[in-house]
């Protein structure tokens, strides 16, 4: 099964209604299959007490993408030809999105928030949920959430929660041990920026969705952070994994179209040189051999 794509613009649009146009623009023509922002208010995400102490939390006020884009973009998506997904963060951004998003994604550290996971599933629309830092038993708690909410299209993202994550804690396996545990889709939250964890989630643990952090110039606000990719990388990494799919075959064990040129080219079994003796023969009578030249590989 080929992976759906999901670029997650997060915090890196600065506010910038033209900027969000720009990662949608790009999205799409990097091959993705959707785009997914993040509906936050800081005062709803952090406690007042974290607030009142920490400037840097406050300054992610300037972060916030606005309610009034929700309908701009969801436009925009419709009209590159890509699907809209958005996180909320506090309860009432669910009503807000619900017109315009084709799925909910929940974010890994709004797992343990039930009043949200049932607010999401009883919109009846698809529900991505990220697993980054969660256990198994947390995990189980959230899908019987879920789905006593009314969620009826699962899939739970494999993620690691670290911005970057080093590739050798990735645990694609977990992706197995969750796919059998809940009868659900699953697939990989990136933050490794590592083409050949990607190439193994998909190939190996046939991970259904691909999520990645985008940022299209270096200059948004988590570029520096080391776990978001750029659009050229991303172009490339869809490619070579959509090459991957393409090259599996019949399973047969026959000569395919590129071999034919050489069959004639191989060692004859008589004296062991090349090309076969039939082909030996065209060329004692002279004929036009200018071709035949070119198939003579190893």
């Amino acid at each position: 099964m080929r992976p759906l794509f999901i670029a997650e613009v997060s915090s890196n649009h600065a506010c910038d209604l033209n900027r969000c146009f720009k990662f949608i623009e790009a999205s799409a023509k990097t091959g993705c299959d959707g785009v997914k922002f993040q509906l936050f208010k800081v005062d709803k995400l952090f406690a007042p007490e974290i607030l009142i102490q920490s400037e840097e939390h406050r300054r992610r006020r300037q972060w916030e993408l606005p309610e009034e884009f929700i309908p701009k973009i969801a436009g925009k998506c419709r009209e590159c030809g890509i699907g809209f997904s958005c996180t909320p963060f506090y309860l009432e951004a669910v009503d807000v999105l619900v017109p315009y998003v084709d799925f909910f994604k929940i974010a890994s550290y709004e797992l343990l928030w039930d009043d949200l996971l049932i607010a999401c599933a009883q919109t009846g629309k698809p529900v991505v949920l990220s697993t980054g830092m969660a256990d198994m038993d947390e995990i189980s708690a959230a899908v019987d959430v879920l789905r006593i909410g009314g969620c009826r299209d699962l899939t739970l993202l494999h993620c690691v929660s670290g911005y970057p994550a080093p590739h050798d804690q990735a645990n694609l396996a977990a992706m197995d041990l969750m796919k059998k545990k809940f009868s659900c889709k699953t697939g990989w939250s990136d933050h490794t920026v590592e083409e050949g964890v990607i190439y193994r989630a998909v190939h190996k643990y046939e991970a259904g969705m691909i999520e990645f952090h985008l940022d299209l110039d270096k200059h948004g606000a988590e570029f520096s952070s080391g776990h978001c990719w750029l659009p050229e990388q991303v172009e490339r990494m869809i490619r070579n994994v959509r090459i991957g799919f393409g090259a599996d075959g019949d399973g047969r064990k026959i000569p395919v179209a590129a071999e034919l040129p050489d069959r004639d080219w191989r060692a004859d079994p008589g004296d062991g040189l090349r090309p076969l003796k039939s082909v030996r023969k065209l060329w004692e009578r002279g004929t036009d051999t200018n071709d035949a030249c070119n198939h003579s590989g190893s």
